[in-house]
């Protein structure tokens, strides 16, 4: 069973599925599940959804960051409008993955560093000097997935 995992995760994978919920029926069957592999696409896909987590609070940040940050005028709508997709995608993220919630701070708190780190270059790409002083600056995480906006 463990040689289709590698050969086709999805024809496994529906395989597996349509194994375990015959096992879940009581049926008794002769064929195994695949468990190493199972137990490890499942802690995959909580890995997957934290890695997705955090991208889209980095991206959320970056664009706030440069909204205050940038003189520049012309890209700032498309700023806001990156985040407010961005935050209706952790919305429903979280819809699935409520637990993901209460790591909201520390996700938070760990994008921020790289999030300032990436607005001073692409704003020095840019030829632009910061309005304010990024190594102070602080977005808390009910402003990260909130309405606010910097003014």
């Amino acid at each position: 069973m463990g040689g289709l995992y590698h050969v086709d995760i999805v024809l496994w994978s529906a395989q597996q599925s349509r194994l375990l919920r015959r096992l879940g029926a009581g049926e008794h069957i002769n064929e195994q599940a695949d468990w190493d592999n199972l137990a490890e696409e499942i802690e995959a896909f909580g890995k997957s959804q934290t890695r997705e987590l955090a991208s889209r609070i980095a991206t959320i940040l970056e664009h706030l960051i440069k909204l205050q940050a940038s003189p520049a005028r012309d890209p700032r709508a498309g700023w806001r409008g990156t985040i407010r997709r961005e935050r209706r995608e952790v919305e429903r993220l979280l819809a699935d993955a409520p637990n993901l919630r209460r790591t909201l701070p520390a996700v938070v708190a760990e994008e921020l560093p790289a999030a300032r780190a990436a607005v001073l270059e692409d704003l020095a790409d840019r030829g632009e000097a910061a309005k304010v002083d990024l190594a102070d600056l602080t977005i808390p995480p009910d402003q990260v997935l909130g309405d606010w906006f910097p003014g």
